[in-house]
């Protein structure tokens, strides 16, 4: 028996345990599907590389079949490790635009307002350039610039500037607009998780237990109230009680998947799967979105202190490995994705609506393909995509993974903003600072000039950008999944706590974001308690 019970060790369970368990007489059982992020590959920064060509520590997730992306299936890795995807991802710390917020509470979510949600995540932030006015400085997330900045990620913001965009030091400060390079989480030149940061410092509090290997199968119910998970772990079914609630942060596929498994969700879709209907919830898995985002590729041979397949640079990754393990320093604390911006698609627009990340190596399906020679390569995503997709059933089998329908660029506005901000990408990467090494492009993209062939090179070549939302919605609609307080409607005991409560998706990468939720709703339990 516990008082709470976490599903999910990912960045907003490592929060909540890592929070709840401060209080001597709380006692929390963390559940976790994967391992214990014990790998170098987490540890080293570059290590993402392989964990992305291997899929290492992930649950290996793919979308159906894309009518918008010409029919593939895209890839969704999403981690399965203690501090989830927070341990396989590129480590770049962005909020979001403060209207993404106001947003949320004008949707009927009191308490969800940027000035509402700015102190958590100041009180999560521990950010080495030291507080001010939008950062904090002592909490458990530490936010860094980057140890050994890329020469390449500088020309990029370079010709940025060249473009007419301004520059911008802070992302994350009065205006999100600009270029510039981000801040990620690291420490000492090792990635920071949001588990390095909340959870594993904690391991040995008597009143925190943590199971791995541990896959919760079903919430347990008496009526409408959760007292309870049942997982399996090495082949046997276990179960653990909840005094006081579950919270479930098992992310935005596998969040829905659990409550439907549970029979929370919509109730023909149980039946069909001969699930017993607890609570009909129609919205469980409904507005699933993402960013969409292609990446444009650059053949630069000869620069060979960019990343690639060749003898010099073979050479180079050596004596990064060498130096990264002697001293936790140079080329191999990078996160590839150094520098980027948020700009417009067209002057006209009240605010960016394209993230671009620029990568010093070429990124081809993810990284998991492997290509000879050096170059680099700029992603563009969509902030705000209009389409909305579904998580459904595959099956009763909580071992099997659920369906994943984002509908990427069924909406045909979402595809008008990516061939301009394709547009708008091939400008800033045609400016001086980056033109003169003489880089091509692929083929891929080369031949794409008009708006008709940039929109097949982006149904050819686009995909998730790792940010999946909105599945358990927030709202007090009847479509809505979870409240304000992020209590599952008509339920008991029972809270969503992950990215899949976003009404909206934010304008930027989801982590941090998904820390903050996790920060306030350790408060609106506490409150609860």
């Amino acid at each position: 028996m516990f008082d709470y019970i976490v599903i999910g060790g990912g960045s907003a369970g490592a929060v909540l345990a890592g929070r709840l368990t401060e209080d001597p007489a709380v006692r929390v059982c963390l559940l976790e599907a994967g391992p214990a992020d014990r790998s170098v590959f987490i540890h080293c920064p570059a290590g993402l590389a392989m964990m992305a060509r291997f899929e290492l520590n992930g649950w290996g997730q793919y979308t159906t079949p894309q009518a918008g992306l010409n029919g593939h299936r895209g890839y969704q890795p999403r981690g399965k490790v203690l501090g989830g995807s927070s341990s396989i991802n590129a480590m770049v710390y962005i909020r979001g635009q403060h209207a993404d917020y106001d947003h949320w509470a004008a949707q009927g979510n009191p308490g969800w307002g940027w000035e509402d949600v700015k102190p958590y995540f100041v009180r999560a932030e521990n950010n080495e350039r030291g507080a001010d006015a939008w950062h904090g400085q002592g909490g458990p997330l530490n936010v860094a610039d980057l140890r050994a900045t890329h020469r390449f990620s500088r020309l990029f913001t370079e010709a940025g500037v060249q473009a007419g965009f301004p520059l911008n030091p802070d992302f994350n400060g009065a205006t999100q607009e600009g270029v510039g390079l981000y801040q990620v989480t690291h420490k000492n030149g090792e990635r920071h998780s949001v588990a390095k940061g909340y959870l594993t410092p904690h391991l040995n509090r008597p009143n925190l237990q943590v199971i791995t290997g541990a896959q919760a199968t079903r919430v347990l119910l008496q009526g409408r109230r959760a007292v309870g998970v049942e997982y399996r772990q090495g082949g046997q079914l276990h179960q653990v009680q909840a005094a006081r609630e579950v919270l479930l942060s098992a992310g935005a596929l596998l969040s829905p998947q659990l409550l439907m498994l549970s029979g929370i969700g919509p109730g023909a879709q149980l039946q069909r799967h001969g699930i017993a209907v607890q609570h009909d919830l129609p919205g469980v898995g409904q507005h699933l979105h993402d960013h969409p985002d292609v990446v444009q590729v650059m053949d630069a041979p000869g620069v060979h202190d960019l990343f690639g397949l060749s003898l010099p640079g073979m050479v180079n990754v050596v004596r990064g490995m060498l130096e990264w393990r002697r001293s936790r320093t140079g080329m191999l604390t990078t996160n590839f994705a150094e520098a980027g911006g948020f700009i417009r698609s067209d002057p006209g627009e009240p605010a960016p609506d394209l993230q671009l990340h620029f990568v010093v190596g070429k990124l081809l399906d993810h990284g998991r393909k492997t290509v000879l020679g050096h170059g680099y390569s700029s992603h563009v995503c969509l902030l705000q995509p209009r389409s909305r997709g579904t998580v459904a059933l595959a099956s009763n089998d909580p071992l099997q993974l659920p369906l994943v329908d984002p509908r990427f660029l069924s909406d045909p506005d979402d595809m008008a903003r990516m061939v301009r901000g394709v547009r708008q990408m091939r400008t800033i990467l045609s400016q001086s600072a980056l033109a003169r090494f003489g880089a091509k492009e692929l083929a891929a993209s080369a031949g794409a000039r008009t708006d008709a062939q940039i929109e097949q090179f982006i149904r050819q070549q686009a995909d998730t950008i790792y940010h999946p939302v909105g599945s358990c919605r927030m709202g007090p609609g009847p479509l809505d999944v979870v409240d304000a307080q992020l209590s599952v409607h008509g339920m008991q005991g029972l809270r969503v706590v992950d990215a899949s409560i976003m009404p909206r998706i934010v304008s930027g990468n989801t982590n941090a974001p998904t820390v903050m939720i996790a920060e306030k709703a350790v408060d609106l339990l506490r409150a609860a308690a």
